[in-house]
């Protein structure tokens, strides 16, 4: 192999390389952002049913949840 060939396949290795990292920082990026979303939703059921069971609690007190 030539220095011309050597550099060719070099520069394409550096290619290929780059462009796994791209695709698993990608990978990575949505990995945490369905996390997020699912940790958003989680705490937003948490609420809700707090919400409810408060709700609830007054409505017993006061006799309107017959």
């Amino acid at each position: 192999m030539d220095k011309s060939q050597n550099a060719s396949y070099q520069a394409g290795e550096a290619k290929g390389q780059a462009q796994e990292k791209a695709g698993n920082l990608a990978d990575k990026a949505s990995n945490a952002t369905q996390s997020a979303k699912e940790s958003c939703q989680e705490a937003g059921q948490q609420m809700k049913d707090k919400a409810q069971g408060a709700c609830d609690a007054v409505k017993d007190k006061v006799g309107a949840n017959k």
